[in-house]
């Protein structure tokens, strides 16, 4: 009667059999000795998110999760485990469910009969406890513990398993996206080909083989320009994009946030704040903070913070390749969320973010895999490096990738700030752990898979670098990766073109092939102009050659046109506040393209083949400790490509 009593001063006027299983926890916590305003006002949370009272309960701030289970284990009568030694957890096939769901784990214990640890509910508890009333014996071999102490045993039982899966998974599933292996024997043979082709020709016919080279080359050189042309000129006729979207505001889904970090211990209180301004009920948050197992400083900074319970610190065993990619694909496989976001250490990501995301999902097909963010420098004050960086960075995110993406074009995406359908990326294969820019990458296979790519509006703050060992260092990397990533894709052009069809071809090599070529050739392109300006100035007007003059004015034009729509297209998208930040400096972009260009040659130069190593590959270390002359080597090529860390 007290039971019973107590159950409708609880329910709260609820009188539907709707309401049954809420009455029922609400039962269940009331006799565990919860306040019946503090249950109220959990109800009412609940409601609103589509949770249970449990759920809001645990993520309310105010519950020792240890308290929690232990008051049930003392009401069901049953021993409470705090830790589970991850030796006696045996690692079954599904184990990692329990990851994502942690209800129930067997412990072999040496000397003794296993034990299940169970993770009761409280909807469920009541009928847990008539049953072990009623069937006493039923209870010998259980024990009550907590989701986190089954998470932290499965996460090191099942470790070298899944870190296996994690490394081969992608070259096992789709050998052919795989960057295990970048240069394969048929490219090397026809690179060798085209290569002693040329020199043959140099050596044959010297002056037309120049000439040839000079008009290829400026070509090419405008192609790749006359994309960011075409995104210009939308920009300036086709009208501003929408800056807000109507948000949803029915109940929401589990979202998955992800974050990589490594050596990052400074930044961890500014990452922690940023993360808890997103607007999203801290139930349905699943945040995964993925560092290295040996880098303790990062770890021990973020528990010094105390996260919250929707917060989780994911440590990766420390092997080969140490890679951003490859620390996501690790920590993939236990996301709750049915969408999936990706941000940086510095990122501060708008807190309605994940609401635009999720907006646009829902509005949308299943076949839009993945949404951009744009990124916007905050820094460009702090010098004329950051400054640039800033109207490269407004000029991708904000003209370029937007107009590719209303022609449902392939995306390369940015390394942050993406969001996905979870059970699509799973699909995919994750990130490619040996893939230095597994955001391009990833972009790219989506679209092969049938997939497509979209932008959000809401922006995601971050600094740029503001020196140039840090920018040169960075740039040169991204360079190898979409070297990389272009090799890969380039295996079999025929299948390529079938699999995306021949305009999203030409937008990958323009993208791809094109941003590096235009960096490696900007100073060749130079040369010509003035060699071809300097034969015109000493021959008269009237015999100046067609041909020559015509090229001279495709030289002018490309490296003019890449200064002034490098400006356009960056500045264009900016707020006023964002051009006075940017300031004067915008002079520097002749010499912005030069260290393009020196990063670019940096990248292409450390390939180098080692013979000696064959096919095994060789891992550097962290990005602040990596050897620069060490390479990472794939079958016939070898990428220095030790600096892509956390």
């Amino acid at each position: 009667m007290q039971d019973e009593a107590l159950l409708k001063s609880a329910s709260f006027g609820n009188q539907s059999g709707d309401h049954g299983a809420e009455d029922a926890e609400l039962l269940t916590l009331a006799a565990l000795g919860f306040s019946k305003p503090l249950l109220a006002m959990l109800a009412d949370r609940a409601r609103r998110n589509g949770t249970s009272i449990e759920s809001e309960l645990l993520h309310c701030g105010q519950i020792d999760e240890m308290a929690y289970y232990g008051a049930m284990a003392r009401y069901l009568r049953l021993p409470f485990i705090a830790a589970i030694d991850p030796s006696s957890i045996t690692d079954v096939p599904g184990l990692d469910t329990q990851l994502q769901r942690p209800s129930q784990v067997r412990i072999t214990h040496r000397h003794r009969a296993p034990q299940v640890a169970i993770v009761p509910e409280a909807i469920r508890l009541a009928d847990l406890k008539a049953a072990l009333t009623a069937l006493p014996l039923l209870g010998q071999d259980l024990a009550i513990t907590t989701p986190s102490a089954i998470r932290r045993a499965v996460w090191t039982a099942g470790a070298p398993r899944r870190m296996r899966e994690t490394v081969t998974g992608l070259f096992d599933r789709f050998p052919a996206s795989s960057a295990r292996i970048v240069l394969s024997g048929n490219q090397g043979f026809y690179a060798g080909l085209w290569f002693a082709t040329l020199v043959s020709a140099l050596i044959v016919m010297p002056i037309e083989t120049l000439l040839l080279l000079h008009i290829l080359l400026s070509l090419i050189y405008f192609a790749s320009l006359s994309l960011r042309l075409a995104a210009f000129t939308r920009q300036q006729f086709a009208g501003a994009t929408p800056t807000t979207v109507p948000l949803r505001e029915d109940a929401l889904p589990c979202y998955t946030v992800m974050v990589a970090l490594y050596r990052e211990a400074a930044v961890a209180e500014q990452l922690m704040a940023s993360l808890r301004r997103l607007d999203w009920p801290p139930s349905l948050l699943d945040i995964k903070l993925v560092c290295e197992a040996d880098d303790e400083e990062t770890i021990q900074a973020l528990k010094a913070l105390k996260p919250a319970p929707h917060f989780e610190i994911v440590e990766v065993p420390p092997s080969a390749p140490r890679t951003k990619p490859k620390a996501l694909t690790y920590a993939l496989g236990a996301a709750r969320g049915e969408f999936l976001a990706i941000y940086d250490a510095e990122d501060r990501p708008h807190p309605q973010q994940l609401r635009e995301a999720y907006t646009r999902f829902r509005a949308s097909r299943n076949d839009l895999a993945c949404l951009q963010a744009p990124l916007i420098i905050t820094n460009a004050r702090e010098s004329w490096i950051s400054a640039l960086f800033s109207l490269e960075y407004s000029g991708l995110f904000r003209g370029l990738l937007p107009m590719l993406a209303r022609r449902q074009m392939p995306l390369p995406l940015g390394g942050t700030s993406n969001h996905f359908r979870t059970g699509v990326l799973r699909d995919a294969g994750g990130w490619d752990p040996f893939n230095v820019t597994e955001d391009a990458d990833l972009g790219f296979r989506l679209h092969r898979l049938g997939y497509r790519s979209d932008v959000i509006t809401r922006q995601t703050l971050e600094d740029a670098p503001a020196t140039m060992s840090v920018w040169m260092g960075q740039r040169s990397r991204w360079f190898k990766g979409w070297l990389q990533t272009w090799l890969v894709l380039m295996r079999d052009p025929r299948r390529l073109i079938d699999e995306i069809g021949f305009s999203a071809f030409c937008v990958f090599q323009l993208t791809v092939a094109g941003m590096l070529v235009s960096s490696l050739l900007h100073p060749l392109i130079i040369v010509f102009a003035g060699i071809a300006a300097y034969s015109m100035l000493e021959a008269p007007s009237a015999e100046i050659p067609a041909g020559v003059l015509s090229l001279f004015i495709i030289d002018t034009v490309n490296i003019l046109g890449s200064y002034l729509i490098f400006l356009g297209l960056g500045r264009g998208p900016m707020i006023e506040h964002e051009r006075r930040l940017v300031g004067w400096r915008w002079i520097g972009v002749p010499l912005y393209w030069m260290m393009t260009s020196a990063a670019a040659w940096k990248a292409v130069s450390s390939c180098a083949p080692n013979p000696s190593s064959g096919t095994r590959r060789r891992t550097g270390r962290s990005a602040k400790e990596a050897d620069p002359a060490a390479p990472i080597c794939w079958n016939i090529s070898a990428f220095r490509a030790s600096d892509k860390t956390l």
